[in-house]
């Protein structure tokens, strides 16, 4: 393996070892994107290819808005952290631009137009700007604050509002007749998005995770949040962005090859 490329894998995969960390959140953010990996494969293996996957069955829907909730609660978290939160969610929004431009070139038929690297971005730069006028709330108040907008929202790209299945109310269908409003999850009929999630509810739930992290830099959680239980899955964890650029390229192409060479 040639210098260059050796110490680009060094850079981005050397595990960061800090006895002040949080271990927990690593695994959980590192076992998060793992499994969006797989989800994101088996949805690749079934619409671009034709497996035969229970991709739409409500054991994985369950799954797959747990796993979400919690990458994005980390990733909000992680936000009191940060030294500069407008610096990092700007990259973090060029990067999902990236993966538009990428997605729209090479798999124009699962183009991703704003997925979650779109919303960290504009999530982080957004906590920036509010921050100021968030922390005026206790963490108790806004936990819970944010949290129950997290609900009411959570089936707003859906056309509902309220407790979802249980009481909801039908919003404007002007709402969803537009082209530009799906960041805000008011898509049209005509939307698609390979990897779709909108500020509503995904902002509150970011928020809610902002408060929760007020608890976790001051150390005020159990033990275990400081033990390191599993290695691979903190290195993982510690590696989220570059391992989510580079997924979707990767399982493509394996998956290229497995149903035209291997399985023809």
């Amino acid at each position: 393996m040639s210098s260059p490329v050796r110490s680009l894998l060094e850079r981005f995969f050397k595990f960061k070892q800090n006895d002040g960390r949080i271990w927990l959140i690593d695994e959980l953010r590192g076992l998060s994107i793992i499994l969006m990996v797989l989800h994101h494969a088996a949805y690749d293996a079934v619409y671009m290819f034709g497996a035969d996957l229970p991709v739409e069955s409500v054991v994985v829907y369950i799954l797959h808005v747990i796993f979400a909730a919690l990458f994005v609660l980390i990733s909000g978290a992680s936000c009191r952290f940060s030294r500069s939160n407008l610096k990092r969610g700007a990259l973090c929004f060029v990067c999902g631009m990236v993966i538009t431009l990428v997605t729209g070139v090479v798999m124009p038929r699962s183009i991703v137009v704003f997925g979650i690297l779109h919303l960290l971005g504009i999530c982080m730069m957004l906590f920036a700007l509010l921050q100021p006028a968030l922390d005026k709330l206790s963490p108790p108040v806004g936990t819970a604050i944010f949290g129950v907008l997290s609900v009411l929202t959570f089936r707003v790209d859906r056309g509902f509002f309220g407790i979802p299945w249980l009481w909801e109310v039908r919003l404007p269908a002007a709402l969803y007749s537009t082209e530009f409003l799906f960041p805000f999850g008011f898509p049209s009929e005509n939307f698609f998005s390979g990897d779709y999630f909108p500020l509503l509810p995904w902002l509150f739930v970011f928020i809610t995770g902002a408060y929760i992290g007020i608890y976790l830099k001051e150390r005020r959680c159990p033990k275990f949040f400081f033990d390191l239980h599993s290695k691979p899955l903190a290195l993982i964890g510690q590696n989220t962005l570059i391992i989510y650029m580079l997924h979707q390229p990767v399982i493509y192409a394996l998956l290229y090859v497995f149903f035209k060479f291997i399985l023809k």
